[in-house]
């Protein structure tokens, strides 16, 4: 399925279990169903392939800042609402709102063959800004509690310049342990320039 988002220059595609992903009034809406994830453990051999959850993606050209306000309905362990980058197979990156394991904690997975897990803050609530952007071969992670303050998270590649330069960007939801949890995003914004300093808020 293709999506059009009105907020976005480009359009997106449903990959990997149905997300059930609708669209209104600047709404974005999806669902990760029972046990659906996507992350490589460091002790495992392979990606397993049915370790899978709902992705939205498109692919943005050149520099960007790619921005919601993320809002998940946890019911479980590790349930996210997930901005995500798709490099390859085994070369992809979420930066999520987790509750990691019993309290919402913005979260940053990086998979490079297999996947790192790291921690940043947490949250009061369900909901925070999430932001993604691209120069080059860099990605960075930002998050903020309000949507103006900006906090650094983690700056990082998945590839050279022209593998990065051809990312999938998007949305992805999960539910490792749990149910199944529906995830919105709201305040969606497309900036097509990388942040003048990583650091200072911004």
């Amino acid at each position: 399925m293709d999506l059009e988002l009105a907020e976005l220059p480009f359009p997106l595609r449903t990959y990997g279990p149905d997300g059930h992903w609708s669209y209104e009034d600047g709404v974005l809406t999806g669902w990760a169903g029972p046990r659906q994830d996507r992350f490589v453990s460091p002790t495992a051999e392979a990606l397993d392939p049915a370790a899978d959850a709902p992705r939205l993606l498109g692919a943005p050209v050149g520099d960007f800042q790619f921005i919601a306000r993320v809002t998940v309905g946890f019911n479980g362990g590790f349930d996210a609402g997930v901005l995500y980058v798709h490099v390859g197979e085994r070369a992809w990156a979420k930066l999520c709102l987790e509750y990691s394991p019993d309290v919402p904690t913005v979260c940053t997975v990086v998979t490079r063959g297999h996947s790192d897990d790291a921690n940043s803050f947490t949250v009061d609530g369900s909901s925070v800004w999430l932001r993604v952007s691209r120069t080059g071969r860099a990605l960075a992670f930002h998050a903020s509690r309000d949507g103006k303050h900006w906090i650094f998270v983690r700056l990082f590649t998945l590839g050279d310049e022209k593998e990065t330069g051809a990312a999938l960007v998007g949305f992805m939801a999960q539910a490792p342990m749990g149910e199944g949890c529906v995830v919105t995003y709201d305040h969606l914004e497309f900036r097509p320039t990388w942040p003048d300093d990583l650091r200072d808020g911004s």
